[in-house]
């Protein structure tokens, strides 16, 4: 396959694991606390299943790394070439009955996340991308390309965490920035707010793992936005032995 055959392949399973995960929000769920006492839901493995299964089936020579299997001991040997799943992204949100969470599934090769999907389910979107060919929105309309902007003069817009609010490094962060406004969300849907152009700032402090970023940071920077660290600036890459991130910062168009 090349990277549109895997970018529809991406797209499409996103889509579908968005439909489980409403089906299973209407009936209803339990919630139950992992190991490192995040929330999961049986929303998380249904979609995971189905994720899973779909990216095996289509491409069998590449690796698979999803949140629920490795959090289970399911964990594949080192590859230079990976799918990275988070198939809910914002389990807290969608607990809390909140409609900010996402489905994340992403391509990494040799450190870099190069191709993506996030899809919202709440609101039928997709959005997609492949760094340095382009990112769209997958909606009712159909499909169409995205954006990120340059940095507004009247001010910028920031995104940030919900669950870290109260954050104490923030503000000391946006000192210098003229702020327009700051929106507290959930999930990797704050990447695409930037990747569309309705927002121009998120910096990350608390910790997050690579399946929460591959597919985000990837629509985002394939519509011209960028995803580097807080500490010396270099690109947040892939692979690292624990899938753990350092905090990091998105921006969008420079």
């Amino acid at each position: 396959m090349d990277d549109q055959a895997l970018l529809r392949l991406a797209t499409r399973l996103a889509h579908e694991a968005g439909l489980v995960i409403m089906q299973v929000r209407a009936r209803g769920f339990d919630t139950h606390a992992k190991a490192d006492s995040s929330p999961v839901t049986e929303a998380d493995h249904a979609a995971e299943a189905l994720i899973a299964a779909g990216l095996r089936a289509a491409c069998p020579d590449i690796a698979v790394i999803a949140e629920e299997e490795v959090a289970a001991g399911h964990v594949p040997p080192a590859h230079s070439t990976a799918w990275v799943v988070d198939p809910l992204d914002g389990t807290r949100e969608f607990a809390a009955g909140r409609d900010d969470f996402a489905v994340c599934v992403g391509l990494v090769r040799e450190g870099r996340a190069v191709l993506g999907a996030v899809g919202a389910p709440v609101a039928g979107t997709v959005y997609a991308g492949i760094v340095g060919e382009g990112a769209w929105k997958h909606d009712a309309a159909g499909r169409h390309a995205i954006a990120a902007r340059r940095a507004p003069e009247a001010g910028i817009t920031v995104v940030a965490s919900r669950h870290y609010r109260d954050d104490p490094r923030l503000a000391p962060f946006l000192a210098g920035h003229r702020v327009e406004a700051v929106r507290h969300m959930g999930s990797a849907l704050k990447f695409c707010l930037l990747a569309e152009g309705e927002a121009d700032l998120y910096p990350r402090f608390g910790p997050t793992m690579e399946w929460d970023t591959a597919a985000p940071q990837a629509v985002l920077e394939a519509a011209g936005g960028a995803v580097r660290l807080l500490e010396g600036g270099a690109p947040l890459r892939y692979g690292k032995p624990d899938w753990r991130n350092p905090p990091f910062v998105c921006t969008g168009r420079a």
